[in-house]
């Protein structure tokens, strides 16, 4: 992407640093008018003829743009599931040793599958096993819920706990409610750029057939 002095062409389709159409203007005076308001131009759409530029803080648009994609990031990252062994012996300072590390990979996002192994003759009580899980699920029950139940595997039982949602994503669908002017910070941080490059393009699409 282009921007300021590396832009080569002679002439530009403007889009000013308000979103509205200033037309086909020598591409000197465009430069001109984004240094007058302390912005950068930028060639959004270097294949139009002219090419269309725009008038933008350039700086603020990569930010919002940063912090947009990171949000998006966070947003499809999918949860790792990390495991926790026990037995069905287990003494309780190294249960809380375990229930610590489940604590930890909860905090950070994962999932946590918490299996309890038996030898041969230790399975005729897997009631001891149950036990535990069931104590594992009562002191993670504010931070966690249980994705799968308490279940048999051959000589294992496991269950699966999941992170509870935070209260930072259930008032993310909650979104706040646009103010008067908002629509003015959006346009110059360069989100509705794709609207105002449509718009450019329609505009000498016209200029051109007629």
């Amino acid at each position: 992407m282009r921007m300021n002095d590396r832009i080569r062409a002679r002439e530009v389709r403007l889009i000013d640093e308000t979103g509205g159409q200033a037309g086909i203007v020598p591409f000197e005076d465009a430069l001109s008018r984004a240094k007058e308001v302390g912005f950068d131009l930028i060639e959004v759409s270097p294949t139009a003829n002219p090419p269309v530029c725009r008038i933008m803080d350039y700086g603020k648009f990569k930010y919002e743009q940063s912090k947009r994609n990171k949000e998006a990031s966070k947003k499809s990252k999918q949860a790792e599931l990390s495991l926790i062994r026990l037995r069905p012996n287990i003494d309780d300072h190294d249960f809380l040793v375990k229930l610590k590390s489940a604590k930890k990979f909860i905090d950070n996002g994962d999932k946590v599958r918490i299996f309890v192994m038996f030898r041969a003759r230790e399975f005729a009580h897997p009631e001891f096993g149950r036990k535990l899980l069931e104590r594992f699920i009562e002191e993670l029950s504010d931070i966690a819920n249980v994705e799968k139940p308490i279940g048999t595997e051959g000589r294992q039982i496991s269950l699966v706990i999941a992170p509870k949602p935070t209260n930072k994503a259930a008032k993310s669908k909650n979104p706040v409610q646009k103010k008067a002017g908002d629509k003015d910070v959006v346009a110059s941080s360069g989100e509705e750029m794709p609207n105002a490059i449509a718009a450019a393009m329609s505009v000498a699409g016209k200029t051109e057939s007629g």
